[in-house]
């Protein structure tokens, strides 16, 4: 198994920028971890992902604004979110795949709102 556990969010201005973190623990090996959002409304989406080797991919909305990194040592995933917009307030969840386990992990959540 894998539990995951967010920290950071909050409440920043458009155009600033904000740090989420994630922790990993469990006995199951992760092979792929990152975040998803679900605004209001709206289905939950893929953000971001990084696999084990650093490899990266991210969601044309977020692209040059955020930034994903891994510390497979610390288990632990962050994302750098900068020039944020109204349209990035949302429950970010830390997500992590087990290749181990052959299925996928969601945290808690973490709410983020873009607001003036």
């Amino acid at each position: 198994q894998v539990q995951l556990v967010e920290s950071g969010g909050g409440l920043v201005q458009p155009g600033g920028s904000l740090g989420l973190s994630c922790a990993a623990s469990g006995s199951a090996s992760i092979y792929v971890m990152g975040w998803d959002r679900q605004a209001p409304g709206k289905q939950r989406e893929l953000v971001a992902r990084v696999g084990s080797g650093g490899t990266t991919y991210y969601t044309d909305s977020v692209k040059g604004r955020f930034t994903i990194s891994r510390d497979n040592a610390k288990n632990t995933v962050t994302l750098q979110m900068n020039n944020l917009k109204p349209e990035d307030t949302a429950v970010y969840y830390c997500y992590a795949y087990s290749a181990t386990m052959s299925r996928n992990y969601w945290g808690q959540g973490t709410q983020v709102t873009v607001s003036s």
